[in-house]
């Protein structure tokens, strides 16, 4: 049962990326745990921590976005023990970016680590960045 609920969980995650290619937070507010320890990582800028946080930079987030769809989601890992589960994807789409009209591609690498809370798995952190393909040490730079 739990591992069926945690592929409901990841098909609900998916569907907040879509929500958010298509600039809609609500979808990846609703997947959030509403405890106060949440932790999103995202490539608009620093982690937000506590719910509040989290909530504004989704909206920041998705005021990027628009018009968009997830084309493709490539399960690389899962690992769950008890109530926590931690799933590994790429995730990929198409979305119109900032003030641009065409439809671009897009490719994130996404780790999401869920809570079993009250009968549902809950996000309690996800990290998510568009680096899909080798760099080389000279394209690194520390931040």
């Amino acid at each position: 049962m739990v591992a069926r609920d945690l592929d409901s969980a990841r098909q609900q995650s998916h569907d907040a990326v879509a929500g958010i290619f298509q600039g809609d937070p609500r979808p990846a507010k609703a997947l959030f745990s509403d405890r106060d320890d949440v932790t999103l990582g995202n490539p608009f800028g620093p982690y937000a921590h506590g719910r509040r946080q989290v909530d504004e930079t989704l909206d920041r987030a998705a005021a990027n976005y628009r018009g968009g769809k997830v084309t493709n989601v490539e399960l690389v890992a899962t690992y769950a023990s008890g109530d926590l589960a931690c799933v590994v994807e790429v995730e990929r789409g198409m979305a119109k970016v900032g003030g641009g009209e065409e439809l671009v591609p897009l490719a994130l690498r996404a780790t999401s680590l869920f809570r079993y809370e009250s009968g549902t798995w809950k996000l309690v952190h996800r990290h998510a960045d568009p680096i899909t393909t080798p760099r080389s040490a000279s394209s690194v730079t520390n931040r």
